[in-house]
């Protein structure tokens, strides 16, 4: 338990947030930084091949220990926190024995349980929180402490059979381009699991298909007291098309298999405004559909402005990975068989969100995804019970352990 607590809380004051507007690879520097502390630690504690390449990825192995001709197993994190919260200068702190009130932090920000009913699952428990500043950076620093701790296990305590096993650490996943320059033939394993999911016995084998779309609106500025049929106001232009997208489908009006349009940001002027959306959806043709109906939208805003003053940007980003997984049920069956022999049920459900393992199963990586234990990420209200993250290690260690009884 002093392990993972102790590397859960010297990786989480590592300020490694990734950024959406850089032009670079990985996206920040400091994820980098760290990586290269992660590096020695890799090398510190026994493990072989260890190795971050020009882009920032890590990879590692743990030699096979009594087992040949097993498939090689691997575990992935990601080492960036998200964008949408101050990841810099987070302070964590454990709150022992937590007894079921509200927890308050700075700025006025209470984790309350009638607000997060889910806190009161962890009763009596130890939970780990940021001090209301910042995120906690649980995803996925709490992935990367569980994976590392289990590696050193594994290479300490030789009365655990298993194969080769292989560790991936990405950056730059928050933004969509965690898997962009991951070798997946370099990485060398069948399979692998991310521990990239949410509360304890989370698994995870499908996910959002996911799109994201830049709308910028060309205006024209005229003084408004002689503005008639002249001004063209870019921000009540942008107004107009975030209203014709159905608003029952915003991420706060959906749930389970529900897809949605996410307005991420609005910014500009009379002059000129830019609009940045996520479009997701688990069905592949709901997901062809609403981008479908933004096109359909820019068209007809342009032909009632009588000009092309919208442009869209649309890219896809990841797919749905349950159609690679699915061939490989084992995978999954795995994972779930190593829950249930650490007294974990496991809790079968679609990710609503994507993961490395999304992308790198069609790029030929069957990877789903398990719990880290971490609950409201992306903001200050995060928290991560610590026997969760002891169940998470445990769960590692028993995947080590059945995969080196199959035969490849």
């Amino acid at each position: 338990m002093e392990k993972v607590v102790e590397r859960f809380l010297k990786y989480a004051k590592e300020y490694t947030t990734s950024d959406p507007e850089s032009k670079t690879f990985p996206s920040t520097e400091r994820q980098k930084v760290f990586m290269k502390k992660l590096e020695a630690e890799l090398k510190e504690i026994g493990l072989q091949e260890v190795e971050m390449d020009n882009n920032g990825y890590l990879m590692a192995t743990i030699p096979a220990n009594g087992v040949e001709n097993a498939p090689v197993v691997g575990f992935v994190a990601h080492v960036d926190t998200s964008p949408d919260f101050s990841g810099e200068n987070v302070k964590p702190q454990i709150i022992e024995n937590y007894g079921g009130t509200p927890v308050k932090l700075k700025n006025d920000v209470t984790i309350d349980p009638d607000e997060f009913p889910e806190i009161l699952k962890y009763k009596g428990q130890s939970i780990i929180t940021a001090d209301g500043t910042t995120l906690l950076g649980a995803d996925d620093k709490a992935g990367i402490a569980e994976i590392v701790t289990a590696a050193e296990i594994l290479l300490s305590y030789k009365s655990i059979k298993h194969g080769k096993i292989r560790l991936g650490f990405t950056p730059d996943e928050e933004i969509g381009k965690g898997a962009d320059y991951f070798d997946v033939k370099k990485f060398g394993a069948d399979f692998a699991y991310t521990l990239d999911g949410s509360e304890l016995g989370e698994l995870e084998f499908e996910n959002f298909n996911a799109a994201s779309a830049k709308i910028t609106v060309t205006g024209r500025s005229v003084h408004p007291g002689y503005a008639k049929d002249k001004m063209v106001n870019a921000l009540l232009v942008a107004n107009k098309i975030i209203s014709m997208l159905p608003a029952h489908q915003r991420p706060e009006h959906t749930e389970k298999y529900d897809g949605f349009y996410h307005l991420l940001s609005l910014n500009g002027n009379v002059e000129k405004a830019e609009m940045q959306y996520f479009i997701r959806d688990h069905d592949a043709k709901k997901f062809e559909h609403k981008k479908q109906l933004i096109e359909e939208i820019i068209g007809v805003v342009n032909t009632e402005l009588g000009r092309e003053l919208v442009k869209l940007e649309m890219e896809d980003q990841y797919y749905n990975m349950r159609q690679k997984v699915e061939p490989v049920m084992y995978v999954v069956d795995i994972a779930e068989e190593a829950m249930n022999k650490a007294g974990v049920t496991p809790i079968v459900k679609a990710i609503r969100g994507g993961t490395d393992g999304a992308r790198l199963s069609y790029e030929g990586l069957p990877c789903p995804n398990i719990f880290a234990g971490g609950h409201n990420f992306h903001g200050p209200y995060e928290f991560i019970p610590i026997p969760s993250m002891l169940k998470a290690v445990e769960v590692v260690l028993n995947i080590a352990e059945l995969t080196g009884k199959l035969k490849n």
